[in-house]
């Protein structure tokens, strides 16, 4: 709806909207030598900068308003113009004539200005929310690097990320999402390298999104992925501003939600999960042999259990004889199947890291490693597990946490179950049949039309350019070309042939 021109029509609306709110702020005053025009201030309390509405509007409006000559053929007009031309000590304000526009805007933590006898009125933005300072990331913790990370507030996620890319082609859409929400959304991405065509797919899928309240960017990631019902991530989620920043310079698409530290990236593939930031920060060997490490225990992270129980229960005569009498004098006092072995120490480390998350940091860390160790040693006295199944466990667990996502670990936790329902029926055929289906499912899968398991489903791709920075990290000098996710035309980063020598 449009802004009524009697300010008394706009204060009643304004009053039934935000009845019962103690939080907002509104003051109607005269204006004029001689009181000619009333003016009303809102806005909400503690969502604003107070300082920046006593000096950049009050004072200034009060000096100002003082100018415009008292027997002006139209006061009104006069003050008017005045206000919109220099009593507003600020650049950013604006004019609208929605009353809908009107109420987001206060909402949003920006102060409204009414006249009286005129149908719009200023937004002059006056944001200052509380917020949390920038500080070390949590959940991507580097050796070496930036130690920035993401807050709860878009404009700095915003700033951390232009302050890395001061490129003239990166661009800021903003967006809002949510019907009471209004949640802020931001896509950045730089415009000659990221592909038009996932940038449009993007909005698209945005576009569609009809949800009431959108509280963190977890709502949106499973809004857009391509396919709902896959354990594994389909779009990147990060805390760190150099690893968005990277991302966007390859030709990807960082979506900033209001209120989360988490940024989400687009498309993303396997490979890129297993991109940890540090990577590109320390010499090429060492962190080639680290993603080695990670590749590895990503594998045995799914497969290792499932394989204990095929080889143990099935095929014995594959494991070396001083083993199997190790084994098998291990689990004469042992009551239940290796099955169920496996599964009680499972659902037990499950349950401890569950619980370590929820408990502070300190308490935390403790029961995780007190508690696996005393339940652990427990369940093997008290001859429930063998010793080698408290390894097989605990092995697997530590190799999840060698993998620098999060979200890969939680599709990895979810698959492993299947790998083990297999074995424990078909033996080694239904643990290599389960990891057919996940390999089967992975390479369906896409992201925004990216393959999931690109470069290994078309390693010829850009000349095997995509393969210098999957399994092995080679060599900034050598990485030329940029990923698949760019712009064909700007596919090239680095003009150097060679590397430079002293």
């Amino acid at each position: 709806m449009n802004i009524y021109k009697s300010l008394d029509e706009n204060i009643k609306y304004l009053e039934e909207i935000f009845s019962d709110c103690g939080d907002i702020v509104k003051r109607k005053f005269p204006l004029g030598l001689n009181n000619d025009v009333w003016l009303y201030v809102i806005y909400v309390d503690d969502m604003t900068n107070r300082a920046l509405i006593d000096t950049a509007i009050m004072d200034s409006l009060m000096m100002e308003v003082r100018k415009v000559p008292p027997k002006a053929s139209d006061i009104k007009t006069g003050i008017y113009n005045t206000l919109k031309n220099g009593a507003l000590t600020t650049a950013d304000f604006k004019e609208t004539n929605d009353m809908d526009l009107a109420v987001v805007e206060i909402l949003s933590g920006n102060t409204l200005l009414f006249i009286d006898g005129f149908s719009e009125a200023f937004i002059v933005s006056t944001k200052g929310f509380p917020k949390r300072s920038v500080s070390e990331s949590d959940t991507e913790v580097v050796v070496q690097g930036s130690k920035e990370a993401f807050t709860e507030t878009i404009r700095v996620n915003t700033v951390l990320i232009r302050r890395r890319i001061r490129d003239k082609g990166l661009k800021v859409k903003q967006l809002k999402i949510g019907k009471r929400s209004k949640t802020d959304i931001a896509l950045m991405y730089i415009e000659d390298i990221a592909r038009k065509e996932i940038v449009d797919e993007l909005e698209k899928r945005l576009d569609k999104i009809d949800i009431d309240a959108v509280l963190d960017s977890g709502y949106i990631e499973q809004f857009i992925e391509d396919d709902w019902m896959s354990a594994f991530p389909q779009l990147q989620m990060t805390e760190r501003p150099d690893k968005a920043a990277s991302a966007i310079l390859e030709g990807r698409i960082a979506i900033v939600v209001d209120n989360t530290p988490f940024v989400l990236i687009a498309p993303a593939i396997l490979a890129s999960f297993y991109q940890s930031a540090e990577d590109y920060y320390q010499r090429w060997e060492i962190m080639s042999f680290v993603r080695i490490l990670r590749y590895i225990a990503g594998f045995l992270a799914v497969s290792l259990p499932g394989l204990y129980i095929a080889t143990a229960v099935y095929h014995p005569s594959m494991i070396p004889m001083e083993l199997i009498f190790k084994m098998s004098l291990a689990r004469q006092t042992v009551p239940i199947p290796a099955v169920m072995e496996i599964l009680l120490m499972e659902l037990a480390f499950e349950t401890l890291r569950e619980a370590g998350i929820r408990l502070p940091a300190a308490v935390g860390s403790t029961l995780g490693i007190v508690g696996g160790i005393i339940i652990g040693q427990a369940a093997v006295d008290a001859g429930l597990v063998s010793p080698l199944v408290v390894i097989i466990i605990s092995m697997t667990g530590i190799c999840s946490f060698a993998i620098p996502n999060i979200a890969l670990v939680s599709g990895y936790r979810l698959t492993k179950y299947l790998v083990i329902f297999l074995s424990s029926l078909l033996g080694l055929f239904g643990f290599w049949l389960g990891m057919l289906i996940m390999l089967i499912h992975l390479v369906t899968l896409k992201s925004f039309g990216i393959p999931y398991l690109f470069p290994f489903t078309s390693i010829t791709e850009g000349n095997y350019s995509d393969l210098k920075d999957t399994i092995l990290r080679l060599p900034i000098f050598a990485m030329k070309k940029r990923p698949i996710f760019s712009n064909p035309n700007q596919r090239t980063r680095m003009k150097v042939k060679k590397r430079i020598k002293p």
